[in-house]
């Protein structure tokens, strides 16, 4: 999607999964708090894609660009690759492995919110937080 297609969003209140949603009514609840971009997982069905889910997502919060994918895949040469598939992208968002990241470095924060519910090889279940102020873009990891 060129960045001009980016779509706006007015406010930071957002709500970013980045898949295996694997139940349709877990997005309905979320969109309780706030509007949500979903981005389909390999444990998600159609009923994630019916609801809203695209391989990929590109969304301009306030400004900054977010680009969201499940499978960021290794994590060699990872933020390379990120940047060369998201031109202009201030954060990228991604899951797949459960594991959390929260890398900021050379105008790029890749990150992996883990998961609240199946930790895998983590040592916690979590979930993060996206902060954004103007320019100034932060993110925290914590266990849930």
């Amino acid at each position: 999607m060129p960045p001009g297609a980016w779509p706006y969003i007015e406010t930071a209140d957002h709500i970013l999964h980045a898949g295996d949603v694997c139940d349709p009514a877990l997005l309905d609840e979320l969109t309780v708090f706030a509007p949500v971009t979903v981005v389909m997982g390999n444990c998600d069905g159609t009923d994630i894609a019916h609801w809203g889910a695209r391989d990929e997502a590109i969304v301009d919060l306030v400004g900054i660009k977010v680009a969201m994918l499940h499978d960021s895949g290794a994590k060699t040469g990872r933020r390379e690759r990120l940047r060369a598939r998201y031109p202009g992208a201030r954060v990228v968002v991604f899951g797949h492995s459960h594991i959390p990241c929260n890398e900021d470095a050379d105008g790029l924060l890749l990150l992996n919110p883990g998961s609240p519910t199946w930790k895998r090889t983590s040592p916690y279940p979590s979930m993060a937080l996206l902060w954004i102020d103007g320019p100034t873009v932060e993110a925290e990891v914590f266990p849930v």
